[in-house]
């Protein structure tokens, strides 16, 4: 079984940054992609950002591109998301996600096969 672990989240004021971390375990699995998505209280889960394994092409969302780094560790089985500039609107509980193969598009939860328990978020104003 494949675990995805969150951590890094926090409570910081706006204009700050916070680091997540997600480590995976388990049995080895083909990572070809990674992802993080947030889900904010009474809203529905939304992508954030994605990383393809070989190669590294990133994907960002509108909301928080120029502002936000996602990054792999191939060693360490752990993809990071760098958040920078923070906003009260970013906050959300942060989710992993891991794709074993191939997917159309890396924007859409549909091409999600792992997910983590996620980590709090929370943006002061």
């Amino acid at each position: 079984q494949v675990a995805l672990v969150e951590s890094g989240g926090g409570l910081v004021q706006a204009g700050g940054s916070l680091r997540l971390s997600c480590a995976a375990s388990g049995r080895t699995f083909s990572r070809h992609a990674m992802a993080w998505f947030r889900q904010a209280p009474g809203k529905e889960r939304e992508f954030v950002a994605a990383i393809t394994w070989s190669g590294g092409i990133t994907y960002y969302s509108h909301s928080v591109k120029g502002r936000f780094a996602i990054a792999g560790d191939n060693a360490k089985d752990t993809v990071y998301l760098q958040m920078n500039s923070l906003k009260p609107e970013d906050t959300a509980v942060y989710v992993c996600a891991a794709a074993p193969s191939y997917r159309e598009t890396y924007y859409a939860s549909r091409s999600y096969d792992y997910w983590g328990q996620g980590t709090q978020v929370t943006v002061s104003s």
